[in-house]
């Protein structure tokens, strides 16, 4: 997307630390405030010590089309790197934006990225977010992310955790007003080394809220995942829908998944639910392809990909969803030939 299309809507979408140098007073009042520096002494080094990361800010009214894209690097090596994100839609605003955090360069030395993300939907505005962490099998990724919806506010939040040594990400959704509502899908891959655990809160602060989520997961060779997740409705917010679902495959014989689904329910005119299975691959439906000739590899790889496919489909564009697919099996081939059923 042109830039200088984007200056004209006065958009504004652009490195942190240049906003902060150029714009500092369109941070006042913004940045720190959906995650403070309080919410836990991670936050309060990405907060205080942050200086690289973005900031998109999308006035009233202005409606963008296509797909914004913009990339965070962390993860160098022997050192801890800071980021913070800020992402603020006014009233009536809508966008798309691809955000991918990636390793900075490829070592073996342990390194740290501290991160946090904050995210501002004012009255009635729409956000399309594909989010991905894709660093290298040295580094510890923490970070704390949360959007904020207003009256009426839509978000579609997409979350794909692809790699790290030791990832923990708390990834929150505040439905502050009334009729907000939020689609909230991730995918996660834990291979050889590996330890993924995600924390997702959907709460529910204001009456007539919807929340959806799905989250599909797969650990193979000694890899580890734990997601646990948490609808909370408070006393006032009455005539909530809110569902959590967790769908998980064990590839590999020393692998491990914890999935640790939650309610917290305040009110009682309410529709929650939630749900959670952990898995192998189907032997049946193996024995089906291959009995239609397709070699036992590229079986495995057709029922995996089958796994995950439905939940790409709420990606902003197809290239995403491409791009994504093709990681995740990427990242399984590495252990494939130890596949168990």
């Amino acid at each position: 997307m042109d830039l200088s299309s984007l200056l004209e809507k006065g958009i504004v979408f652009a490195p942190l630390g240049q906003v902060l140098a150029e714009k500092p007073a369109l941070l006042e009042g913004r940045l720190g405030t959906i995650v403070p520096p309080s919410e836990s002494k991670f936050a309060a080094l990405a907060s205080g010590l942050g200086r690289d990361g973005l900031v998109l800010y999308v006035p009233r009214d202005v409606q963008l089309e296509g797909v914004l894209s913009a990339q965070i690097l962390g993860g160098f090596a022997g050192m801890a790197h800071f980021t913070h994100a800020l992402i603020w839609l006014e009233e009536g605003a809508s966008c798309s934006l691809a955000l991918r955090f990636e390793q900075a360069e490829t070592h073996k030395s342990d390194a740290m990225h501290t991160g946090v993300v904050e995210i501002h939907l004012g009255e009635g505005a729409m956000l399309n977010l594909f989010e991905s962490q894709d660093f290298g099998g040295s580094v510890w990724n923490i970070t704390h992310e949360r959007a904020r919806l207003a009256k009426d506010a839509r978000l579609t939040w997409f979350y794909a955790a692809l790699g790290s040594r030791l990832s923990k990400n708390f990834l929150n959704a505040d439905l502050d007003g009334e009729g907000a509502a939020a689609e909230l899908k991730g995918a996660y891959i834990s291979g050889q080394g590996r330890l993924l655990d995600l924390d997702t809160q959907q709460n529910h602060w204001a009456p007539r809220t919807t929340s959806n989520l799905l989250y599909k997961g797969a650990a193979n060779g000694n890899g580890k995942a734990v997601w646990e997740g948490m609808i909370y409705v408070a006393p006032e917010a009455q005539l909530t829908d809110g569902y959590q679902a967790n769908r998980n495959l064990v590839l590999g014989e020393q692998a491990v998944i914890k999935t640790i689904p939650g309610l917290e329910i305040c009110a009682d005119n309410v529709r929650c639910s939630h749900g959670a299975t952990v898995g192998s691959l189907d032997p049946d439906e193996l024995f089906y392809l291959r009995t239609r000739g397709i070699p036992l590899l590229e079986a495995e790889q057709i029922l995996v990909e089958g796994f995950f496919t439905g939940i790409l489909e709420s990606l902003p564009s197809e290239d995403l969803k491409q791009e994504l697919l093709a990681r995740i099996l990427r990242e399984l081939a590495k252990n494939q030939s130890n596949f168990v059923y």
